[in-house]
């Protein structure tokens, strides 16, 4: 959507893309944590407490930067659905 007086796209129509760099990291990392947790080197409970840590660091960092808490809790929401994934995978299955 366009504004009648400039030209410009609207507010409304501007979509914000998550940062290629954040993410390329981001599934590195995970994909790194899933590797080290099928090949035995680490377990899905220390998958999870490196996430944590991680979450732990991110709060101290954004603190001391200034960072907005809005963009600190979207790092923290990935973070949590990361944790829950190998949280999830560690859980007993049940057989039917």
């Amino acid at each position: 959507m366009m504004s009648k007086a400039s030209g410009e796209p609207s507010a409304a129509a501007t979509v914000v893309e998550p940062d290629a760099h954040g993410q390329a990291a981001l599934l590195l990392t995970e994909s790194l944590l899933h590797m080290l947790v099928e090949t035995g080197e680490l377990t899905n409970a220390q998958a999870v407490v490196v996430v944590h840590t991680a979450a732990e660091v991110k709060v101290e960092v954004a603190e001391a930067a200034g960072e907005s808490r809005a963009r600190m809790m979207e790092s923290l929401a990935l973070l949590d659905r990361m944790a829950e994934s190998f949280r999830a995978d560690q859980a007993p299955r049940s057989v039917l």
